[in-house]
């Protein structure tokens, strides 16, 4: 399997012998990429999403305090994938909601997986979960670390 970023352009590919060919892009209207985002946005309206060249749903949560609010999901062939950081460095994939793996990227386009014994991944879960670790990056700080890093700003001094 090979994972593509371009961080400049706004797209991941994953491809492979035996996987489903995955494309995510930003669009190209863009007005300013987040450089802390790999793929450059959360905003769902300005990111396509496919499986072998079938449109799938991607949306993103906003990414705000608490680590859920980091998750991506992708709705697909009658199924739900969800990419969510459980610890600073890493997330976990749930494909309808039964935990199946965890992955960890640093936004730099490699990505390590980790299958659960008691799964039975396919080949298209493993290409999802690559793609977005790719493009959003895994693993998330935990609230109260932001909460103490926010409070601190607002001391004097």
């Amino acid at each position: 399997m090979t994972v593509r970023l371009d961080m400049e352009v706004g797209e991941v590919t994953v491809e492979g012998e035996s996987v489903p060919r995955i494309g995510l892009v930003r669009a190209k209207e863009t007005e300013a990429a987040d450089e802390h985002i790999p793929i450059g946005t959360r905003d769902a309206r300005l990111l396509t999403l496919t499986v072998d060249g079938e449109e799938a749903v991607i949306d993103p949560a906003k990414g705000r305090l608490t680590r859920r609010s980091y998750r991506v999901d992708v709705r697909h062939a009658d199924h739900t994938w969800r990419l969510v950081p459980d610890s600073i460095p890493g997330s976990r994939l749930l494909r309808d909601d039964e935990h199946i793996g965890d992955f960890s990227s640093d936004g730099d386009g490699r990505v390590l997986a980790e299958w659960r014994e008691d799964a039975e991944p396919g080949a298209l879960d493993a290409a999802l979960g690559y793609a977005l670790a790719a493009a959003f990056g895994t693993g998330a700080q935990p609230m109260w670390i932001l909460t103490v890093e926010a409070a601190s700003e607002m001391l004097p001094g």
